[in-house]
């Protein structure tokens, strides 16, 4: 099944605990105030994929130690069919090689979706793409909500363990702040640069501020109009 993707990342340490795949799909309707993502808006840029060259990445992934996947975007329930069907795959591989490895490691690597959705406004078919994960985070950006609770950007959003899985491994983590770094750069194509994370309100600025003091200058920002 084809997808369009912002981007991937490995190893992704700002989105969940561990060490981590990130999958940013392309695309959202929701274009909350003062996103940092608004490339990700535009559901016909980014790149164009395939499901199973995703799950190759995973696969290596798994086989390096990953602790989890993170989906993110954009809006990954306004590609629904292929969330799914990553889901599932990615559960799949996950289960295939703790079993092959007889249940070696301290843990499964989880399965995580973040979506702007408000719980209420998650349908059955919407519940039904996130079948595969073992846990949500839900709810808008709301930048007038600032809070340091662990991978979230604001206060209302919420995170929604799934499986016993997600219970075990999200529930320390409810009502906590980020164990670590909220913000984690990379370099991207054609000598930009990534940022992976849920910053803290001011700290884009802040960090503009210092690029700027050291001789940088950001041509375009993402978090910008």
């Amino acid at each position: 099944m084809e997808l369009r993707l912002d981007g991937t990342h490995y190893p992704l340490e700002t989105l969940g605990p561990g060490k981590r795949l990130g999958v940013w799909f392309q695309g959202c309707s929701l274009a909350c105030a003062g996103c940092m993502s608004r490339h990700t808006w535009d559901p016909e840029a980014g790149t164009p994929a395939t499901v199973s060259a995703v799950l190759a990445l995973w696969r290596r992934a798994l086989a390096d130690g990953a602790d989890g996947l993170t989906v993110s975007g954009g809006e990954p329930l306004q590609q629904a069919p292929a969330l799914m069907e990553l889901l599932a795959g990615a559960a799949r591989l996950r289960d295939g090689a703790r079993r092959h490895e007889g249940s070696a490691g301290p843990h499964p690597a989880d399965l995580l979706v973040y979506t702007g959705h408000e719980p209420g406004e998650l349908t059955p078919e919407r519940w039904t793409a996130l079948g595969g994960a073992d846990a949500v985070i839900t709810g808008r950006f709301r930048v007038a909500e600032p809070t340091r609770l662990a991978w979230r950007g604001s206060a209302n959003q919420r995170i929604v363990p799934l499986t016993p899985l997600g219970a075990a491994r999200y529930a320390p983590y409810l009502d906590r702040e980020s164990p670590g770094p909220r913000l984690q750069t990379a370099p991207a194509e054609g000598g930009g640069l990534r940022l992976y994370g849920v910053p803290l309100r001011g700290e884009l600025i802040a960090l503009e501020r210092r690029l700027k003091q050291s001789g940088v200058a950001l041509t375009e920002r993402s978090w910008r109009p």
